[in-house]
Order: C-alpha cells, then sequence, then structure tokens
C-alpha cells in the first residue's frame, strides 16, 4: 500500500508540492532513526534510574544480608553485589549485561531477574490489554455519540461522566468495585488474574480490574474523540458529502472517521503505556501476580537490579507500541511524510 507509493510532501491545502524517494525508502530510514533513537532512550532512562536508585537512602547489602548480620558480614555481602565500586564503574558493569539480555540477579531470591520479569510479564499485558480493549470499544463510540449529539442531554451526559471518569484514582475505584461486586455480591472473584481475559474464566477475573484500570483511558478517548470528530464534521468535504445527498451512515463512517483516527490513534500508543504504568496499582488492590507487583516488592526490598531492569522493560514496551502507532499514521492519512 502505502510503501509502494511516492512519499510526498503536502500543504497545508493538502496539496503536492514535491515528490522524491519511494515510501519504502523514506519509512526504512524513518523506522531506523526511531529504533536508533529508542537506544538512546532507554541508555538515559538506565542512568537516570541507575543513579536514582544509587543515591536512595537505605542499605540493600544490609537487607540482603538480614537483621542478625554483623558489619563484616555487610561488608562480604556488599563485595559480593559489586556495591563497594564506585559508581561509575557499576553502571558500566550494568550496561555490559544488558548488552547480554543479563538483567542480572535478585537480591532477595537469588534468582535471575529476567526469568522472574517473563513469569510475571503476561499478567500484566493480560491486563493492560484488556483495559485498552475496553477503553477503546466504550471510549470511541461515545466520543462519536458526543460529536454527534452536541450540546444535548447525551453530550452533556457522557461529557460530564468523562471528567469524573479521569478524575477518580483507579486503586479508589478498585476498591469500590470490589466491595460491591465481589464482597457484597459475589457475582465475580475478589482478585487475581491466573487465565487470559479471552477464556471465560479470565473474562470474569479480569471484569474489574480492568474497569478500575480504563475508566481514565475511557474518558480520554471520549473527550478527544469528541473533538475529532467536530472538527472533521465541520470541514469542507462533509460538506460537500451532504450536498451530494450520500446517507449520513456513509458520511460518519466511510469520511468522517477515518480522518478522525489520527489523534485517536495517538491516544492509544500513550494510553497503553499509562496502563502499563497504571497497572502497577491496580496489581496491588488485585492482588495479581505482575510486573507491578513485582517492582512495588523490589522498592520496598530496596531490589535495585529487580526496579531498574522492571523500569527498561516498561519503557521498552511504551517506545515500540509509540513506533508502531506512528508507523500507523502513514497508513491512516498518506498525506504525512516521514522527511
Amino acid at each position: 500500500m502505502i510503501i509502494s507509493n511516492y512519499c510526498r510532501t503536502v500543504d497545508r491545502q493538502g496539496r503536492t508540492v514535491g515528490a522524491h524517494l519511494s515510501g519504502g525508502v523514506v519509512m526504512r530510514r524513518y523506522i531506523i532513526k526511531r529504533i536508533l533513537l529508542m537506544f538512546l532512550l532507554l541508555l538515559g532512562m538506565s542512568f537516570i534510574v541507575f543513579a536514582s536508585l544509587y543515591i536512595a537512602p537505605g542499605d540493600p547489602a544490609a537487607m540482603v544480608a538480614g537483621p542478625s548480620a554483623t558489619e563484616a558480614d555487610i561488608e562480604v555481602v556488599r563485595a559480593s553485589l559489586g556495591l563497594d565500586k564506585p559508581f561509575l564503574v557499576q553502571y558500566f558493569i550494568y550496561l555490559k549485561k544488558l548488552l547480554t539480555l543479563n538483567l542480572g540477579t535478585s537480591y532477595t531470591t537469588r534468582q535471575p531477574i529476567l526469568d522472574e520479569i517473563l513469569v510475571r510479564l503476561p499478567n500484566t499485558l493480560n491486563l493492560a490489554c484488556a483495559s485498552i480493549i475496553l477503553a477503546v470499544l466504550v471510549g470511541v463510540p461515545c466520543g462519536i455519540i458526543t460529536a454527534l449529539k452536541k450540546d444535548k442531554l447525551t453530550d452533556n451526559i457522557l461529557t460530564t461522566g468523562s471528567l469524573v471518569g479521569i478524575s477518580i484514582p483507579n486503586f479508589l475505584l478498585g476498591t469500590l468495585l470490589m466491595y460491591i461486586f465481589a464482597v457484597k455480591l459475589g457475582w465475580l472473584p475478589t482478585g487475581g488474574m491466573t487465565h487470559y481475559f479471552w477464556t471465560p474464566i479470565g473474562f470474569r477475573e479480569a471484569i474489574l480490574p480492568a474497569i478500575a484500570l480504563s475508566t481514565g483511558t475511557v474518558a480520554s478517548f471520549t473527550r478527544i474523540g469528541r473533538s475529532a470528530m467536530l472538527d472533521v464534521l465541520q470541514s469542507d468535504y462533509i460538506r460537500t458529502a451532504k450536498s451530494k445527498g450520500l446517507k449520513k451512515k456513509t458520511i460518519i463512517f466511510v469520511h468522517a472517521l477515518r480522518n478522525a483516527l489520527i489523534p485517536l490513534v495517538t491516544q492509544f500508543g500513550t494510553s497503553f503505556g499509562g496502563l502499563l504504568g497504571g497497572a502497577i496499582i491496580t496489581e496491588q488492590v488485585f492482588v495479581i501476580n505482575g510486573v507491578g507487583t513485582y517492582l512495588i516488592t523490589a522498592i520496598n526490598n530496596r531490589n535495585y537490579p529487580v526496579v531498574q531492569s522492571t523500569v527498561l522493560v516498561i519503557a521498552t514496551i511504551f517506545i515500540i507500541i509509540n513506533l508502531i502507532v506512528d508507523i500507523l499514521y502513514c497508513v491512516i492519512d498518506p498525506r504525512i511524510s516521514y522527511e
């Protein structure tokens, strides 16, 4: 499709003002640049996280050695963990391990961190995917409806609801949902996600945490979808389509919706990263054995390698998703140039 076309530079009126290099070449160059930028971002993030934990209060060697350890025992543990080396030496040792996908060893369990993350990551992705699907299925139609019912009762109700959804913390909403539907009514389990959300058991397990996590995202999709749809509906080509006598459904779903998708796709990439971060709290509320729970436990135990590696894994997923979203722009709107 777009790969075989010529990449064009388009002015504000949509006129082609220049064409050179095939779209495939430009796309490949753009992807390579973004991948290189991704590694630079991860390098900077690794340094910031490493430095933050280095100056944080608390002694991980004392935590590992235990409460009954003597000062000599703590020094032995510190040397075995490499914590007696200068800051930059520790950091470069950490980077060297990262190049071989060696995320290090957990201070508390003495197990490879990568193995422990891979066990928990599917649970976090399961929750995040269920939440983003729910957000899209509810938020996008609500955004379209509010735009079509502008300044009417439906618009006012959904707009007010979106403000409430953005404002309420997901941990508070999760606790309320659990109390009502799990404790009082007994309709749904109180916590845990041990099955994928598309299975019958997993669907019941995912309902409450997915609603709690996705409410703010639903509200964001509603607000952005409404704004984007209103802008498109006021465009000249929409008025032309109406003057030709096209059906209202055709105008909305064929002509208007595609052009309103770009801000929604942008919101999708940003929201998924936000859901990964929000899952840290939601997993605590619903007792889900995911990366978020793993990270909170590591912070409490001063388990620095686990904290560093978990943050980098989440950041990598977030950056990759945003790269995919940027590439999708060109598929949705061929006028977008990557030059």
